[in-house]
């Protein structure tokens, strides 16, 4: 795949993983991007997976067709790129290791070494000119490891972004970018807005017409888009309007609550409303969509004098995450001694940004015309916000 001229992708396609980081499910598997750019110096932008080195050092020996590396550009450390170094620098052991500082550390911990005698350290704003090509070197802390940089072809206008940009999805899969990559984002990236909205000042004083990121698609067109997105995700800011009603249910009564309630909302012209099953649905996705809307319902049964593991499985999520700046309601259930609520706002206390709905409702086993009540007052109260 030629990006332009003189750049070549030379990634490869995992089919074979189910979790990504132990944790993501990537039902359409995840692609490993690794890129060359040809010219009077040869420069290799990242690696791949290790279990792919076989693969990934033949193409790159296609596209050099005879000529050696004068440099291995690592952007990031994290083993599904660098844990194919190794087998590269053993292979061309003249080739330089560019890298950031907190890099090269890694390096040491990972491999036993910092390349001393062919490596060089680069800081933001480093320049490295190839021949025709220079070389940018724009340091990018935190998105979403300390060590990151992006690179900057300006003869191109190429960015070279590390995970920045990236998605779920093999490259050799169709599917539509903005979910997985809105789920990679708020999984993986999601903690560190405040570092991605200060990449992306950086970004603004460079002409970029290419994104090439470690993971995804390679983006050439309405780039506007995709920056757009990355500005409202790190932002925290509302993608689309809506309600998102998170739940547990254990007998089926706070999913009839649940139920009724997603359709008073509708009915009273709530714009989006996206149901979740926590038990039974992907937590990651339940993430991505309390983060793309504004509002959200937590739905739970009263569990050992606190709430049900799965609910507290994806408060966590949201806490480990930064959730912010959204308004929050509570649906509790309990027979006999209803805690729920109480327990989950002890926790949804510490975010920040966080706006209570006045209406929250309880349930004692089933519903009944006090509890429907209080459903409808919190449905009149959440539409009125839209």
């Amino acid at each position: 795949m030629h990006i332009a001229d003189g750049i070549v992708y030379i990634g490869v396609n995992d089919h074979e993983l189910d979790l990504f980081e132990g944790q993501y499910i990537i039902p359409n598997g995840m692609a490993y991007n690794s890129y060359v750019i040809l010219d009077e110096k040869v420069a290799v932008m990242d690696g791949v997976d290790g279990n792919f080195t076989d693969e990934w050092l033949g193409k790159l020996d296609a596209t050099l067709d005879g000529r050696t590396p004068d440099y291995l550009i690592v952007q990031h450390m994290e083993p599904d790129h660098s844990s194919s170094l190794m087998a590269f620098t053993d292979k061309y052991p003249e080739t330089v290791v560019v890298a950031t500082v907190g890099a090269f550390n890694m390096m040491q911990n990972y491999f036993g070494t910092k390349f001393q005698g062919r490596n060089m350290i680069v800081k933001e704003g480093q320049t490295l000119s190839l021949g025709a090509k220079e070389l940018t070197f724009i340091m990018a802390p935190n998105v979403h490891w300390p060590e990151v940089m992006f690179t900057y072809d300006a003869a191109d206008k190429v960015l070279f972004s590390a995970d920045a940009f990236g998605k779920f999805g093999a490259l050799d899969v169709d599917e539509d970018w903005d979910c997985e990559a809105r789920r990679y984002y708020f999984g993986i990236v999601g903690k560190f807005g405040k570092n991605v909205q200060a990449v992306l000042k950086k970004l603004a004083k460079y002409d970029v017409q290419v994104i090439c990121p470690l993971h995804g698609p390679i983006l050439k067109e309405d780039l506007d888009h995709y920056l757009g997105l990355y500005q409202t995700w790190s932002a925290y800011g509302v993608e689309t309007p809506g309600v998102v009603i998170a739940y547990t249910s254990v007998y089926g009564h706070t999913k009839k609550a649940v139920e009724e309630l997603a359709g008073m909302l509708a009915d009273k012209g709530c714009p989006r409303v996206v149901v979740t099953d926590l038990a039974r649905d992907d937590q990651a996705e339940a993430v991505e969509d309390a983060f793309r809307h504004n509002i959200l319902v937590l739905a739970t049964t009263t569990y050992c004098g606190g709430f049900f593991p799965s609910m507290h499985e994806f408060i966590s999520h949201l806490e480990d995450h930064d959730y912010q700046n959204r308004t929050i309601a509570f649906v509790e259930n309990g027979s006999w001694m209803p805690a729920a609520t109480k327990a989950m706002k002890a926790i949804t206390d510490k975010f920040t940004g966080i706006e209570y709905a006045e209406n929250n409702v309880t349930i004692r086993g089933a519903l009944n015309d006090a509890s429907r009540a209080q459903l409808d007052a919190l449905a009149e109260e959440l539409a009125a916000k839209f």
